[in-house]
């Protein structure tokens, strides 16, 4: 589980483990998100606001994520693991100036 601090830590993801990583749904690539986004994201899960694609409240902190080239959807990492489920992504519309 996720630490529940908000604060977030260092993602330690293995670089070619993140060269064959795509999205599930688009089979877009993805990389790393900074840790401003990660911030606000961890943040309006504090609030309860944040919701993924299935429209289930986020509840645990984020200690990373991986971002669409698109930029619409976030996948979470926890615990230096990515969370590559379709419904498990988080749209980033819900984050103002992302």
């Amino acid at each position: 589980m996720a630490d529940n601090s908000g604060s977030s830590r260092t993602v330690n993801l293995d670089k070619d483990l993140l060269a064959i990583l795509c999205c599930p749904e688009s089979k877009q690539a993805v990389h790393l998100a900074d840790d401003t986004l990660i911030g606000k994201l961890n943040e309006a899960v504090k609030q309860g606001r944040l919701k993924n694609k299935a429209q289930k409240p986020v509840t645990e902190f984020l200690d990373g994520g991986l971002i669409r080239a698109d930029r619409r959807i976030l996948y979470p990492i926890r615990e230096d693991i990515p969370v590559m489920l379709i419904d498990e992504g988080i749209p980033l519309d819900q984050i103002p100036s992302q």
